[in-house]
């Protein structure tokens, strides 16, 4: 799996690579991040997981009220730009 849309994850399996991917794109001298350090992404982490429900009224969405794997990879990735 290359770094995709968190919308592509599925299961167990996609999201081990997906969290392989953002930890490649993180080493990539192209990378995107605006939180590289670890207390910065954990920070943003913890940030966009209370503030997703946004996310998905945005997007005509229900918030998953037991979460799910896409949920997880969304938050990760929004992790890496989430202010």
């Amino acid at each position: 799996m290359t770094l995709g849309s968190p919308d592509d994850v599925r299961s167990r399996e996609d999201l081990a690579a997906f969290v392989r991917d953002l930890r490649q794109d993180l080493r990539s001298p192209d990378q995107r991040w605006e939180n590289g350090t670890l207390d910065s992404f954990l920070d943003a982490l913890a940030a966009w997981i209370e503030d997703s429900h946004g996310r998905y009224r945005r997007f005509g969405e229900e918030l998953p009220a037991d979460g799910d794997w896409t949920f997880f990879a969304r938050a990760l990735d929004a992790a890496t730009v989430y202010e």
